[in-house]
């Protein structure tokens, strides 16, 4: 079952479409309705004004995570994003235990989604996964998203094991492929089965050749 606000123009043979706004309660439900697990990647994508970040990602995703409760929903993949801990400096690799340090509004939006997800599994036992998305892409573009890459197919993995994996109760994960130069410690990933089938420096020679100059000092 696939839903967003308007109806996309290639739904496949076995797929069905539910349009709904995060925003209305009536809408979600109606969407969720004998639905037992969901990947959600809906809301607002990049940095924009509050008042646009606050209805999708904010006061949507709380009328979302409410809808699953109502709804008696077991498991939920949440689309969080590495915006949430983008003020770190590139010197060290951190962990999802460090504390969140957001970027922009947009950041601080998903670490609201991560903390909802918390507060529904500590309380309602809904299974959560955040995977915390780097740049997806089918290959690395410069030498930045030799870091930060995430081929689609690892994101599917990841989105599997957060439907299916018996022990999850709520994780947060880095989304990211097999990067080498990653800034990040993805070991929880790794300890529910990931096995990323994509790795950056496959890309190496492309990316840094298509890197933009740095800055003149």
């Amino acid at each position: 079952v696939l839903s967003d606000r308007a109806a996309p123009q290639d739904v496949a043979d076995g797929e069905a479409f539910r349009a709904a706004d995060l925003r209305d309660a009536s809408q979600v439900a109606a969407m969720l309705q004998g639905i037992d697990r969901v990947i959600h990647l809906g809301g607002q994508s990049v940095e924009a004004d509050w008042e646009t970040v606050r209805q999708a990602n904010i006061d949507g995703l709380q009328t979302f995570f409410e809808g699953c409760r109502a709804a008696r929903v077991s498991r939920v993949v949440f689309a969080s994003s590495v915006h949430v801990v983008g003020f770190y400096g590139r010197n060290r690799r951190i962990g999802v235990q460090d504390p969140v340090r957001p970027d922009g509004l947009y950041g601080v939006s998903k670490a609201f989604g991560e903390a909802m997800a918390a507060l529904y599994a500590d309380k309602h036992g809904l299974q959560c996964l955040s995977i915390r998305i780097g740049n997806v892409h089918p290959r690395p573009l410069d030498r930045r998203r030799l870091s930060i890459w995430l081929h689609p197919e690892d994101l599917v993995q990841l989105c599997a094991i957060g439907l299916e994996h018996p022990a999850i109760h709520n994780q947060v994960v880095f989304g990211m492929s097999g990067n080498a130069r990653a800034w990040w410690d993805n070991a929880p990933a790794y300890a529910l089965g990931y096995r990323p089938a994509h790795d950056a420096e496959d890309h190496a020679e492309y990316a840094l050749a298509h890197d933009a100059p740095a800055d003149p000092v």
